[in-house]
């Protein structure tokens, strides 16, 4: 099984690339971040047409996850609400940032966490606390699905080595202190990363700003990631980064991240 990660930095306006490498690129889950869209604007029929079943959670303009799937979904569900409940959750489910569901017994959770705009600011905060209720949410979700596979635009660097310059990012959203301790806590849930499992060098990245030349210059950050538990990473074979979609004219920001069992 192949599962593919992919902010696609609107659905619509790249519907055309992301076929095109579904097509070259037949994987048999793809998880979606960015899609932009209001659920029943989504593309569906090109989806349906290449073979894929279409699970979504949009919203106007900004956000929206989606999982496309070669065969259909298991308790397909979308936000934190339907494992925390909404008293726990409040708004923070108001903006589409989870999709998960089931497929021979894996769970497959597509994120998009927040951007946090600028450290110490409200969006900043915002990130913060929603990265605690993804920590609780699959604290839940691994007691209840051993074999699981979180992806997606985690808008957190891991390691200074996952940025092409980490002193001159060092005051950006992303990299600071507390973003990667919360990311550390949920790995220690007992998630792995799977791209260092089979890489262990820096240079790759999954997002290059559209600005400076920053993709020619690999200026890059890897923000894009799996985590899968014991089972799965075990039986990892492989996790890549594919850069060719970002060569393609108007592209998104980021290009897709595969992992292979």
């Amino acid at each position: 099984m192949k599962i593919a990660t992919w902010n696609v930095n609107s659905i619509r306006t790249r519907i055309e690339h992301v076929i095109n490498w579904l097509e070259a690129n037949p994987v048999e889950v793809l998880c979606l971040q960015e899609t932009k869209v209001i659920d029943k604007d989504f593309p569906l029929q090109p989806f349906l047409d290449i073979g894929y079943h279409c699970y979504i959670s949009g919203q106007k303009s900004y956000n929206g996850v989606a999982i496309l799937s070669r065969v259909p979904m298991q308790q397909v569900s979308a936000g934190f609400s339907p494992i925390l409940g909404e008293e726990i959750v409040g708004t923070f489910d108001e903006q589409k940032r989870l999709i998960t569901g089931i497929i021979d017994d894996i769970c497959i959770i597509s994120v998009y966490v927040p951007n946090g705009s600028e450290v110490g600011s409200e969006k900043y905060e915002y990130k913060l606390h929603w990265l605690k209720l993804l920590h609780k949410y699959l604290k839940i979700a691994l007691d209840k699905s051993p074999h699981l596979c979180i992806c997606g635009d985690f808008n957190i660097v891991p390691g200074d080595r996952d940025i092409y310059d980490p002193k001159a990012c060092a005051n950006s959203a992303g990299l600071s202190v507390p973003e990667r301790l919360a990311l550390t806590s949920i790995i220690e849930l007992g998630l792995s990363d799977p791209f260092r499992k089979f890489t262990s060098e820096g240079g790759h990245y999954s997002w290059w700003d559209y600005r400076a030349a920053s993709f020619p210059r690999n200026k890059g950050w890897r923000i894009d990631h799996h985590y899968l538990s014991l089972s799965l990473y075990e039986k990892a074979k492989n996790c890549t980064i594919d850069i060719n979609p970002r060569k393609l004219i108007k592209p998104s920001d980021h290009t897709p991240v595969i992992v292979e069992f």
